[in-house]
């Protein structure tokens, strides 16, 4: 169809063709061409992340880099890709898809802010919040009178100042989130302060953002402006009568422990694209209204959860880096050219940084803030991601921005994120407070003290053995009592949710029945809370969000913090419906591999085969017979310890099994110097014998408990013995026996699991068929007894 103007429009694109056979060349149709660039996109981008993780970068900044390469920068310098992959008349389907992804990734930014949250913000994240986004205000106003003195000429000055002004005062929350989680820094005082004034920067951002775009509009009449302004303002009043009590129906039909129906999804997501319409229609962008209704919607329960799961991953794995594509496709470095633009860069650059730096650490410090602590804020609030080029893009389509401009403001969003990881690194390093306590063991000379457990689970499989193993282990109420942290273990994928993680990380230590901040309603949450109240143990949840290969450290630190005297952490198999165990991922191998290795107190490593059931048994209920095998040496000492610890219990009976060597065992000479060897093996023997006398006067007080000695002749015996008694809930070893017995039984079974020891690894082989869950121990030596797991080649690399 011919224009009015003489040119030819280019001819619509048709969906799909109808193959190469047919003499049609598949990328001159939408369909095929979208598929081509969406997988171009995706391996891209993945692949620098890839490339960039060893620098500890979000992915974020692989995104906007290549963007930037598939444009005009780089690849698209050659013409002939530009034309075949990128060609003008697909750039409007390409478009439209990467808003939709932006859309609705702006609906799980809204559902991840929350304004109660921000209601309780203090008045210290407050001032560096408001000190963070007014001064490098103020010096975005300047620095636009400069850009359109040079580059900028003839745009609307009112417009223009207020988008660069956004641009330069805008933190990027979700990318400051997981810079946080990366360095290890959620938890500390510069993490809650971050990510508190960050939430309110994010907020104010969007209000202004709102402001500038309403004045961005070609109609020259102020009274436009105004009006577009005003019927934003209304339709969020609107929003905030009508939208909570909608959730609030959803939710009430959508109870805990059920799955959410498909209409409730589906309504919700329709009104997201409804209210987009609306906003679009005003005249304020489509994104508004879906981070309106994303602020609105509830933040806890399953209709929230099912909303992050059948949304986030094919809108940020797949929609939203079509959005960096497409802004990569509108820069051209190559603009940026000759001197005063490259100073022009440079001053933008400086006046960012300048501005978000310097602000916060002034107010910092007027609130008595560390200077190190203060310049980690100021340089993690200067991070920029997603918000910031949706800002330039905005202010490109509006034709705020132009070319020259929108690619210097690119690479100061791509430089200011950049710079934040290494930076803080090197300014701000957490002081590690050494704790100096005695009590890291089961085994103490006043079994009465407090004991001190950090339970570790990875999924809700491992919750009701481990609140059993609580029960079992809270002893007498005569005692000074039991104290467990709850240690979620979650890894750090790019999925999981900013603010999510951020509210789990904040819990770490406090009760779950804490008002002041709402616990998440998961099933693992509740169990837990459920059993703190209901008995007198104290119940502490906490989280750690790690990559595993280095979780460990999250792990063994929490529990020098926490002076736990015990950490309990899951084997890598779980038991399937036939009894037998499979594997449930290697990493977590790996991770209790490192723990035995570098933890400051005891550790065990549990083996889970339903203790007391799939579910929960409430204290009056509990009828559990426990067996701990003793060989001798400190670990069988600390497993010891606890299953004394564990007959106060008035439903559980302990069986002792005390393996005793034959005069005649083969080999009794040699393993006798062998074991001789040890220096420390005379001390051990007679802390061995003291512990036994002190379970044999037990016997004849106390019915709950059985003494049993056997007989071992050869290697053969230890495997029937154990056979005789595995029959049982419970079974409790030491990791790494000592004596002659244990020696001979070493020599002679070889385990698959060096880190169960011989003992456990039998308990966990298909030589024993048991029911019974394994508990393996190993006491804490004070550096005096180094884990050796050299047996096991466990690559670090399968990480």
């Amino acid at each position: 169809m011919a224009a009015t103007n003489g040119t030819t429009c280019p001819k619509p694109m048709v969906a799909t063709s109808t193959g190469v056979f047919q003499g049609e060349n598949p990328l001159d149709f939408a369909l095929p061409l979208v598929i081509v660039q969406i997988i171009l996109v995706i391996v891209l981008t993945r692949t620098l992340a890839f490339l960039l993780k060893a620098l500890r970068q979000p992915r974020v900044i692989a995104e906007i880099i290549g963007g930037v390469l598939l444009g005009p920068s780089a690849f698209g310098r050659n013409e002939a890709f530009l034309k075949t992959i990128f060609p003008p008349k697909s750039l409007p389907v390409l478009d439209t898809l990467a808003n939709l992804g932006l859309i609705f990734f702006l609906f799980l930014v809204g559902l991840e802010l929350d304004p109660k949250a921000l209601r309780r913000t203090g008045k210290k994240a407050m001032s560096i919040a408001l000190a963070g986004i007014t001064l490098p205000f103020i010096m975005g106003i300047g620095t636009s009178f400069v850009l359109r003195a040079t580059i900028s000429k003839g745009v609307s000055q009112a417009p223009f100042i207020v988008f660069m002004g956004v641009s330069l005062s805008i933190t990027a929350f979700p990318v400051l989130a997981r810079i946080l989680a990366e360095l290890k820094l959620l938890t500390t005082d510069v993490g809650r302060m971050a990510m508190s004034a960050a939430a309110v920067n994010d907020v104010t951002a969007w209000i202004l953002l709102a402001l500038a775009i309403a004045l961005s509009g070609t109609d020259t009449s102020p009274l436009t402006s105004l009006w577009v302004f005003l019927c934003g303002a209304a339709f969020v009043g609107m929003c905030i009568l009508i939208i909570p009590q909608i959730f609030k129906w959803m939710t009430r039909h959508c109870p805990d422990g059920e799955p959410v129906e498909e209409i409730y999804i589906c309504a919700t997501l329709a009104a997201v694209l409804a209210a987009s319409f609306v906003t679009d229609t005003i005249g304020i962008h489509a994104l508004f209204g879906a981070f309106v209704l994303g602020i609105l919607a509830p933040k806890d329960g399953p209709l929230a959860s099912a909303l992050v799961e059948k949304v986030e991953d094919l809108v940020s794995g797949l929609l939203l880096p079509l959005y960096f594509a497409s802004s990569g496709l509108k820069t051209n470095v190559a603009t940026i050219q000759g001197a005063q633009s490259w100073g022009l860069l440079l001053l933008v650059i400086l006046t960012a940084c300048f501005g978000k730096v310097v602000g916060t650490v002034m107010v910092s410090r007027l609130c008595k803030v560390p200077l190190s602590e203060s310049i980690a804020l100021g340089v993690l609030m200067n991070s920029k991601g997603l918000v910031e080029l949706i800002v330039l893009n905005i202010g490109k389509d509006r034709k705020v921005l132009n070319d020259q401009t929108f690619a210097i403001m690119v690479l100061m969003a791509l430089v200011t994120t950049f710079m934040t990881t290494p930076i803080v690194t090197a300014v701000y390093k957490p002081a590690k407070k050494g704790h100096t306590y005695k009590l890291r063991t089961v085994q103490r000379k006043d079994p009465s003290t407090q004991l001190r457990i950090m339970a570790c689970f990875h999924s809700g499989r491992n919750i009701p053995t481990m609140i059993n193993l609580i029960e079992a282990t809270r002893g007498t109420e005569k005692k000074e009592g039991l104290t467990v942290y709850a240690m979620h273990l979650m890894e750090l994928s790019e999925r999981s949710s900013a603010i999510r993680m951020v509210h789990k990380a904040r819990k770490n230590g406090l009760p779950f029945w804490n008002k002041t901040i709402q616990s998440d309603s998961n099933q693992v949450v509740v169990a837990f809370e459920a059993y703190g109240q209901l008995s007198h143990v104290q119940i502490r949840p906490m989280t750690a969000i790690s990559h595993f290969s280095d979780m460990h450290e999250d792990i063994c630190a929490s529990a020098e913090s926490k002076r736990a005297a015990l950490i309990i952490v899951p084997f890598h198999k779980h038991q399937k419906f036939d009894g037998s165990l499979e594997t449930t991922r290697h990493e977590y191998r790996v991770i209790n591999k490192h723990v035995l290795q570098n933890a400051s107190c005891s550790v065990g490593i549990l083996v889970d085969r339903g203790l007391g059931g799939s579910s929960q048994v409430s204290a009056s209920n509990v009828d559990s017979t426990i067996t701990m095998f003793f060989l001798g040496g400190p670990d069988d000492r600390e497993a010891l310890a606890l299953g004394t610890r564990m007959s106060e219990h008035p439903g559980i009976a302990l069986i002792v099994v005390h393996f005793k060597a034959d005069s005649n065992m083969e080999g009794t000479e040699f393993l006798a110097i062998n074991v001789s060897e040890t220096g420390s093996y005379p001390d051990s023997k007679i802390a061995d014998e003291e512990a036994l006398n002190g379970i044999k006067q037990r016997v004849t007080k106390d019915g709950s408990i059985k003494y049993e000695e056997r007989i071992v002749k050869a290697s053969s015996d230890t495997v029937e013995i154990v056979k005789e008694f595995c029959l049982c809930n419970l079974v409790l070893v030491g990791r790494s026996s000592e004596g002659i017995v244990a020696a001979n039984f070493g020599l002679n079974v070889k385990t698959e699991f060096p880190e169960l020891g011989p003992v456990g690894g039998l308990l966990t082989s298909q030589e024993v068929s048991t029911n019974a869950s394994v508990l393996v121990l190993h006491q804490y030596g004070g550096g005096s007894r180094p884990v050796s797991l050299e047996e096991e080649k466990i690559r670090d690399d399968d990480m």
